[in-house]
């Protein structure tokens, strides 16, 4: 089976972090997201898979040229224009000849069983399987309705308490037979969430919804980035952090994964889980707290950070305050004393 990955969008929501490289490239524990979903699709026996892009389009070619020390065979296909996430599968239609195709949301972490996904696809003879995951809130999300076989019978866009049936969301991960290309414009923005999916259902399509087990996230904000990596460090996923990343020790009740080069001085104190990234620096009596320090960053003497992402080779200086939420832009200044 053949793959294709979106990976087209801006991450606006993820600025200033997307201003200086696309969002499914930023670094998550010294690795690149990307590779993450990468190990997903080898560990399933994946091997060929497209990356269907757009802004920022040579970064990956950088970073991935033709796929070969990752396992894989990548290819590119790129939007000259926005086409939307139907627009971008319909650019890799002929990269994906041969039988039944995956697509996945570049923004979207899935660890699951992509054959497990399959079987219950070819099961239920289905045009379109969709990957469903299950949320807290199901009002902040578009929800998929499935019947007791798993078959799709509506879809239900951020509904009122009052109008929810079920807590089970698009997942961002879909198994598409050959056919379903034909009904994709071709050089026109279109979606596969508002206009495809209603679409072919309304046809008498057969849609299967599966309720895929294991970490699932979307990395498209700041806070969900930062998750991402206490997730990790945490142990609630099956991830590792990247080659060269080292756990600091004596820090009681803290989990410090530090890149290459990264120094910590005396009397430095954390808490929760902290990232720190190649060539990251935090000085003397430093206290950092469930916080992502980025390449080449520098925390000052007496600093203060909590919850917030700190962005590669900035400056946060001596006893200047971060709180939560918090998202400070590559190379940027904090002075002496400030407070964010």
């Amino acid at each position: 089976m053949k793959a294709a990955i979106l990976i087209g969008g801006q991450g606006t929501r993820l600025r200033p972090f997307t201003l200086d490289a696309p969002k499914p490239l930023l670094p998550v524990l010294n690795r690149p997201f990307l590779e993450y979903q990468f190990q997903v699709l080898r560990k399933s026996g994946v091997r060929e898979v497209a990356l269907c892009t757009s802004y920022r389009a040579l970064d990956f070619r950088r970073a991935f040229g033709d796929g070969r020390r990752l396992g894989l065979r990548l290819r590119y296909v790129r939007e000259t224009m926005p086409l939307g996430t139907g627009g971008a599968a319909k650019n890799a239609e002929n990269l994906l000849l041969g039988g039944t195709s995956l697509i996945l949301n570049g923004d979207v972490l899935n660890a699951f069983d992509v054959r497990a996904f399959l079987s219950f696809h070819r099961a239920r003879r289905a045009e379109i399987s969709i990957a469903l995951t299950r949320v807290k809130d199901p009002t902040a999300y578009g929800l998929v309705l499935t019947d007791a076989k798993g078959l799709v019978r509506r879809f239900l866009e951020k509904p009122s308490w009052d109008e929810v049936e079920t807590n089970t969301i698009n997942a961002g991960a879909y198994l598409f037979e050959p056919s379903v290309f034909s009904h994709i414009p071709a050089g026109k923005t279109y979606s596969l969430e508002r206009g495809l999916f209603p679409e072919r259902l309304a046809a008498g399509a057969v849609l299967a919804g599966w309720v895929a087990p294991g970490y699932w996230i979307d990395i498209g904000t700041v806070d969900k980035y930062l998750q991402v990596h206490l997730d990790i460090l945490g142990g609630r996923t099956p991830f590792k952090p990247g080659a060269g990343v080292r756990a600091l020790k004596g820090f009681e009740g803290a989990i410090v994964a530090a890149g290459a080069g990264a120094h910590v001085a005396e009397f430095a104190r954390f808490s929760g889980a902290v990232s720190l990234g190649r060539g990251a620096r935090v000085g003397r009596g430093a206290q950092l707290s469930d916080c992502v320090v980025l390449d080449g960053a520098v925390v000052g003497d007496g600093a203060r950070l909590e919850r917030c992402v700190v962005g590669a080779r900035a400056r946060v200086g001596t006893h200047a305050t971060l709180g939560p939420g918090t998202a400070l832009a590559g190379g940027s200044r904090v002075g002496d004393y400030s407070q964010l």
